[in-house]
């Protein structure tokens, strides 16, 4: 087939439009894989406890107590502190809903059960000074809630008659469910 002058021209110039719309899309794909590449580093991925999980653990944690004949207080938060679950028995006290969200908290904040905290307060006048801290509660009953190296929460009980009942009752409760209560 032959081309007049005039029709080359206009096929050189659509070529060459083709051409710079095919390198500005292969560039906008390239930028936007590095982009996201760039994003999927920067973003940090946790895991923490969640609705679901926080009613698991208050159902085991319920079946611990009534292993002892005793109603509780439950308090579970996530690995930012944010309460998940709050929940008190029916002949529970209620200082005790405070109570087992400030152990829930001491756990969570130091991660450590507070059960550990009350023993080495106790055994030593230093460690007293962190019952001056407004929100933790050096009595047994929070413990951390740890999967795969990673803290994703906590859980507080009061009610359980101890300080090492509850401490009891919030370790099985997590350890039933595959989780670990100390790193």
């Amino acid at each position: 087939m032959k081309y007049t002058y005039t029709e080359k021209k206009s096929l050189s110039k659509l070529k060459i439009i083709i051409m710079k719309n095919v390198i500005i899309l292969f560039a906008l794909i390239l930028g936007n894989f590095g982009l996201a590449q760039q994003k999927e580093s920067s973003l940090e991925h946790t895991l923490s406890i969640n609705q679901n999980g926080a009613l698991k653990l208050a159902e085991q944690a319920n079946l611990e107590a009534a292993k002892l004949n005793k109603q509780i207080s439950i308090a579970i938060l996530n690995n930012s502190g944010v309460v998940i679950l709050l929940l008190k028995g029916d002949t529970v006290g209620p200082h005790n809903t405070e109570a087992s969200r400030r152990k829930a908290y001491t756990a969570l904040s130091t991660k450590t059960p507070s059960f550990i905290l009350m023993q080495k307060a106790a055994a030593n006048p230093t460690a007293q000074n962190l019952n001056t801290l407004p929100e933790l509660l050096l009595l047994g009953g929070g413990v951390p809630i740890w999967k795969d190296g990673v803290l994703v929460g906590s859980i507080g009980i009061s009610g359980g008659g101890s300080g090492e009942n509850d401490h009891n009752i919030a370790q099985k409760a997590a350890e039933n469910l595959g989780f670990n209560t100390q790193q």
